[in-house]
């Protein structure tokens, strides 16, 4: 069965579109909030939302702005806060299909993962733990200083100007059939905004700084062959948080966990992990 998709508006108009995979457990254990990566969308989730269903999980996601089936310029937010407002509405508008009385949890990756944290750090009471998959909070290696120069100068005096986001998409897998899937999905983009770029540096920079902050069991997971986003940046953010977060890190994976080759055992981990933590 395919997702139920619904739409809903951001607070500056623009019309959202979220999806949701069900499951069919006469009693649901709880529900997962997925905020997907920079350029990608949430459809690109539906064997983790299958897969989710049969453990007896609800999985609800959305198409960032800019990004998938939803409005907005490709790649842009006009700010940090928009993308939390955006979120915090995704919250509460899904409980119109997914009701508001099972445990919920987050789960972001990539940028995702970098909007998840950020949200925790701010809403740490509203949900009952996160698992973050190789978060951006720092890059692989350091990014060109053109674009980081790019990115402050336009980032308030043109914040709608875009750049090609430079993503390395053989860097994702290392399955081929998933890059080439990636490539040839009309649905993806690779543009970011000089504002977006700016603001996914200093958040990225912000969560690390205030990880000691981090409040809710949290499982973090991050390739240590991610040639994207830094492995190292997430375990430093595990070690200043401390006990509320479990930091697995998988040899050899590459930036998408949930699609590299054993893609199967880091869901299998994200579901053991959701069953250890959820008293629903």
């Amino acid at each position: 069965m395919n997702p139920k998709s619904f739409t809903f508006m951001s607070k500056d108009g623009l019309l959202l579109l979220g999806r949701a995979w069900m499951t069919t457990y006469p009693q649901p254990k709880g529900m997962l909030y997925l905020v997907h990566g920079l350029g990608e969308h949430s459809g690109r989730y539906d064997h983790i939302g299958k897969t989710l269903k049969k453990a007896g999980y609800h999985l609800v996601g959305f198409d960032l702005r800019g990004h998938g089936l939803s409005e907005g310029p490709r790649g842009h937010s006009p700010g940090f806060s928009h993308l939390m407002d955006d979120i915090r509405i995704f919250l509460n508008e899904s409980t119109k299909y997914l009701g508001n009385s099972l445990p919920k949890f987050l789960y972001g990756h990539s940028f995702g993962g970098n909007l998840v944290i950020n949200f925790g750090l701010r809403n740490h009471i509203e949900f009952k733990g996160a698992i973050v998959t190789s978060p951006a909070l720092s890059t692989a290696s350091p990014p060109p200083k053109t674009k980081v120069m790019l990115a402050k100068v336009f980032g308030n005096i043109l914040p709608g100007i875009s750049f090609k986001s430079g993503l390395k998409q053989d860097a994702l897998s290392r399955d081929a059939a998933i890059v080439k899937a990636y490539q040839d999905d009309v649905y993806v983009h690779d543009t970011i905004s000089a504002r977006l770029g700016l603001d996914l540096l200093e958040s990225g920079q912000a969560a690390l700084e205030n990880a000691q902050n981090w409040q809710a069991p949290l499982l973090l997971m991050h390739g240590t062959a991610d040639q994207i986003t830094s492995w190292t940046a997430s375990q430093i953010f595990a070690e200043h948080a401390g006990d509320p977060v479990e930091l697995h890190l998988w040899p050899n994976y590459y930036h998408e966990l949930h699609n590299d080759f054993g893609s199967e055992n880091v869901i299998q981990k994200m579901i053991g992990w959701l069953n250890q933590n959820n008293d629903g």
